[in-house]
């Protein structure tokens, strides 16, 4: 029976709920009726979802003003979604982590697929960093920050609402500290090196803790090498080569302020003497590196999303050619090069098919050595395409 204080929304009589009966946690606008009832309701709701036949199917998160006008909470539809209700999808997925992780650096909560769709939570140690991306996250951030600080005895707690994503849910752009006190960058040992993240200010959460364990697979070719990290953020590739024992890192990127954690992170892992970095586009760097005749051991390119969606694909498929192209022209024979996408558009198929082409127009041969995807911090939903955003392909150069 539907709890009283639920409103109902229903899907269309043409609309399939075979999908979100076997786990789909998304339902379309354009599959619910929206009537004037429907579209009075807050963003952020929590509802009753029935099929057409009024049958109840689960309770959802409506957003009248989204694409993904509703999102999956829970199949149980006599669950009350409170403060316990997180609480328990909180501990479920910090058993998880913690028995991936010795130290307290991960992605704890992964959007639908710990359960909390468009909700995103990332560990510090004793600070979390929440990204309430969908407009019921929001409504009820209160009670997700509460369940947060008392599963993980965490300290500090900071609400980054930026990007694309909450955009889209018709939500305001905020960072704020939302418990505790936070007074500079976060120091994250990962991979035998350390890191610098500016919780506050920087991209994303301040670390891709997705990049984890690509980072760990490059550093097994930085022994001896040099390296050319582009796109370096806070130094993801070069700090983890150079702990690895790399010769030297060039880091480039067009934000000083992650060059300058990226240099911070090298003197606090005891490296300094071989990083370097550049600040500048990518793009107009490799080609001044190849004017000047530079070529490396091990090249790694982990771009932004350059396709965040299906509509901006073919640019950005020829985007990921031209990066491809660029990179394979710097690294030396018999040297290897790591391309990644985090465009969820770009499937594994098309993003290699990319990479290829564009290795093929800088006259290389390449060899792929290895396909590395997110790490087990960032679990996929098996339904749902769009969780196993992050490829990086490895190859191995001929001449």
């Amino acid at each position: 029976m539907m709890p009283p204080s639920l409103p109902l929304i229903r899907l269309k009589p043409m609309a399939d709920a075979r999908a979100i009966r076997h786990g789909f946690p998304w339902v379309y606008s354009n599959e619910l009726v929206l009537d004037r009832r429907t579209k009075t309701l807050t963003p952020g709701t929590v509802a009753l979802l029935q099929d057409a036949e009024r049958r109840d199917l689960n309770i959802v998160a409506f957003n009248h003003n989204s694409r993904i006008a509703a999102r999956v909470l829970d199949r149980d539809t006599s669950a009350s979604i409170d403060e316990g209700w997180f609480a328990a999808k909180i501990e479920t997925a910090l058993q998880h982590r913690r028995r991936l992780y010795r130290s307290p650096f991960y992605r704890l909560i992964h959007a639908e697929a710990d359960g909390l769709p468009g909700v995103v939570v990332d560990r510090f140690a004793d600070t979390l960093v929440v990204q309430p991306n969908a407009a019921w996250a929001e409504v009820l951030l209160d009670e997700i920050s509460n369940a947060l600080l008392a599963e993980t005895g965490c300290k500090n707690l900071i609400k980054n609402g930026t990007g694309r994503t909450r955009a889209l849910e018709g939500l305001p752009e905020e960072t704020r500290v939302l418990h505790g006190a936070i007074d500079g960058p976060v120091l994250v040992e990962m991979n035998g090196a350390t890191y610098f993240a500016d919780v506050l200010g920087g991209q994303k959460t301040g670390l891709f803790f997705d990049q984890r364990s690509n980072h760990a697979f490059a550093s097994t070719l930085a022994d001896g090498a040099r390296v050319l990290d582009v796109f370096s953020h806070v130094g993801g590739f070069a700090l983890a080569a150079l702990a690895s024992g790399a010769t030297s890192a060039l880091s480039i990127d067009s934000s000083a302020a992650a060059l300058a954690l990226a240099e911070k992170g090298a003197a606090a892992s005891g490296v300094a003497d071989r990083l370097e970095t550049r600040k500048g586009d990518a793009f107009k760097s490799m080609e001044s590196l190849a004017a000047e005749g530079e070529r490396f051991d091990l090249v790694i390119c982990d771009p932004p999303a350059f396709a965040p969606s299906r509509t901006a694909l073919d640019k950005g498929l020829r985007a990921y050619e031209r990066v491809a192209r660029l990179a394979a022209g710097l690294v030396a024979p018999g040297g290897y090069l790591g391309l990644c996408s985090c465009s969820h558009a770009a499937d594994l198929s098309k993003f290699r098919a990319a990479c290829a082409r564009g290795i093929g127009k800088a006259g290389r041969r390449g060899q792929i050595i290895h396909t590395g995807f997110v790490g087990p911090d960032h679990p996929q939903l098996p339904q749902l395409a769009e969780s196993g955003y992050l490829k990086a392909l490895f190859f191995r150069l001929g001449k």
